[in-house]
């Protein structure tokens, strides 16, 4: 765990320390998780899935799309003016503001627009993509179990 945290810190350093990622801590994702703690866990959560399936890919890649791959920056609870439901449109509107924040890669560009897979249709073309479809349901999961959990704990 230790180890992942200094990937990322080493690969997405910059990234976190940008004005974008520190806003992202204004917006909650799921359950009450802020969108900067989610895209944090699901670099995470990368980063062990491919130490226990023991995948080859490109570390640096898969950490900075993942702490990218939500990087909207809106509340989406709210209207945002978006062109279609949040699920379906996200995606593109987190690559064009990463594209204009930061240097991408090809892999990193299809991780980041192709996460919501299968609500977008078009299938991931990287490994890394694929990973972070998984990691980003794990933990979509998780954060909006322990949401409601929290919620029924204060009504009870």
């Amino acid at each position: 765990m230790a180890k992942d945290l200094h990937m990322i810190e080493e690969y997405g350093g910059d990234i976190l320390a940008s004005s974008g990622m520190q806003a992202e801590k204004g917006f909650l994702q799921h359950g009450g998780v802020s969108t900067y703690a989610h895209s944090v866990a699901v670099a995470e959560m990368c980063l062990l899935l491919v130490r226990k399936f023991h995948i080859g890919v490109d570390d640096r890649s898969l950490v900075r799309g993942a702490l990218l791959h939500d990087y909207f920056l809106y509340d989406w609870h709210k209207p945002h003016g978006g062109d279609g439901p949040h699920a379906f449109f996200h995606a593109r509107q987190a690559l064009r503001n990463a594209s204009r924040d930061f240097e991408l890669n090809e892999i990193e560009r299809d991780m980041i627009l192709r996460h919501m897979f299968p609500l977008n249709i078009t299938p991931p073309r990287y490994r890394e993509s694929v990973i972070l479809c998984l990691a980003d349901k794990i933990c979509t999961l998780r954060e909006t179990v322990a949401g409601i959990r929290r919620r029924k704990g204060r009504r009870g």
